[in-house]
């Protein structure tokens, strides 16, 4: 650092004179001294390629509201499993319980972070890992084959069986107080092997604890429920005396274990064609880990197609953060252009966006339709988001063709769908990543 060269004041002296030569500069100063930097750089010729009609548009049950939580991964999941019960009930409006998901994604968390302290007890509490595990935390965000885990062990129950509470709607204060518990645990656990003691009892001790906690802020997760229901022929059923797992083979039944989580890292230490794997990343410990198969962007987009071209729906995780509408409920790179309202160039490849963390996936939904034009390429797509019916059309947004190849990271598609090359590639044995990677980032 001691190398580290100032800025002189002959430099700013310079940079001022360039500023009030620049006939740009005075007049974005006015501009963005009332406006937003979004509302200066719109492009309202944008919309016109903004038009909500696609070629390919599967119907689905209307959106749900993730309300003040970083679930989206388990709403978007959930929201193409209900589209099985709705087709056997015939049913035109449906939820299954985000709230009972989260509850034992939270739980199953928190036992994964205290397994890893317990892990990694022999490191300095500096060690980059460790520090990561710490700082990360109890989140509400994850990944797929997170939400695969749960659903193998605890499968799913209707909403009507565990309802929505305040604190798994509006969840910041609840995650602070249980991860400054998390976090006491671990000093406690990491004392206790130095010592020598039995710490896989006391982190019993600390369970028992965290599952009191979760059963105050999201209710006790069900053991058996009815499931009433009035089919779209006004006709009333019930099931009685039901179970998560009689429940899900009942009025369910897919096999998620049949579906492949593909992504688009183009990023020079994954290659593509490979699998990986991402260190400490995960919830269930006895569950199987996050796995990835990276492919080129076209191989992904034409999965996609095919997959919603069989009028079978498409979980995926993208950076909804960027070049964003959220009232008209577009991401479009058209919609904004920042180049010209401030006469700097933004622009990065996905690969050194990615590396130099500029971009990660943070934001799971459903991909309903993409329209494709008279060659079968996608100029937009159809999304069905969970963050209510305000915004778009009745919580419907759409994508522009470059955004979606640029800020599409991951996508489910049914292994019938690859390729038996592909599905070679894909169950080969994993490259590890580190913790940090951008790949282990987590939707919320």
């Amino acid at each position: 650092m001691s190398q580290f060269q100032g800025v002189t004041w002959k430099d700013i002296e310079k940079f001022d004179e360039c500023y009030e030569r620049h006939p740009l500069g005075r007049a974005m100063t006015n501009a963005l001294y009332k406006h937003s930097v979004k509302d200066v750089a719109f492009c309202y010729e944008s919309l016109a390629a903004s038009q909500f009609a696609f070629s390919v548009d599967i119907p689905t049950l209307p959106v749900t509201n993730q309300k003040s939580s970083g679930r989206c991964w388990i709403f978007s999941a959930l929201n193409i499993l209900r589209e099985e019960t709705a087709k056997k009930c015939g049913l035109e409006k449906f939820e299954l319980s985000q709230n009972y998901m989260a509850f034992w994604d939270k739980f199953e968390k928190a036992n994964y972070m205290l397994e890893s302290v317990i892990a990694l007890a022999d490191r300095p509490t500096d060690d980059r890992l460790l520090c990561h595990i710490l700082s990360i935390g109890v989140q509400d965000g994850g990944q797929w084959d997170m939400f695969v885990n749960l659903v193998e062990k605890y499968k799913v129950v209707p909403k009507s069986a565990m309802e929505e509470t305040y604190q798994s709607s509006n969840t910041a204060e609840m995650n602070s107080l249980l991860n400054a518990r998390l976090r006491q645990c671990a000093a406690k656990l990491r004392r206790t092997v130095r010592e020598g003691g039995d710490a896989q009892a006391e982190k019993k001790q600390m369970m028992e604890e965290i599952y009191r906690f979760l059963c105050m802020c999201f209710g006790k997760p069900p053991k058996t429920f009815d499931f009433e229901y009035v089919d779209k022929d006004k006709k009333y059923h019930i099931a009685r005396n039901l179970t998560p797992e009689t429940f899900y083979e009942q009025f369910v039944g897919l096999n998620l274990k049949d579906y492949v989580s593909i992504i688009n890292s183009p990023t020079e230490d994954k290659p593509f064609g490979r699998s990986y794997t991402v260190d400490f990343l995960g919830n269930v410990a006895e569950g199987a880990p996050v796995r990835y198969y990276n492919v080129p962007m076209d191989t992904l987009r034409d999965l996609i197609i095919r997959q919603l071209s069989d009028g079978q729906l498409v979980w995926f995780g993208s950076d909804v953060g960027k070049y964003g509408e959220r009232d008209r409920g577009i991401w479009s790179t058209e919609a904004y252009d920042y180049e010209g309202a401030f006469d700097m160039d933004f622009n990065m490849t996905k690969g050194d966006s990615l590396d130099y963390r500029e971009s990660a996936m943070n934001h799971a939904m459903v991909i309903t339709g993409v329209n494709l034009d008279e060659d079968g390429k996608a100029t937009k797509w159809k999304i069905q988001n969970s963050w209510s019916e305000e915004h778009g059309e009745k919580g419907f947004y759409q994508m522009s063709a470059s955004w979606f190849d640029r800020f599409v990271y991951q996508a489910v598609i049914h292994k019938k769908y690859l390729t038996e090359e592909q599905l070679k590639e894909a169950d080969q044995e994993p490259i590890h990543l580190s913790a940090w990677d951008p790949m282990g980032t987590l939707a919320d």
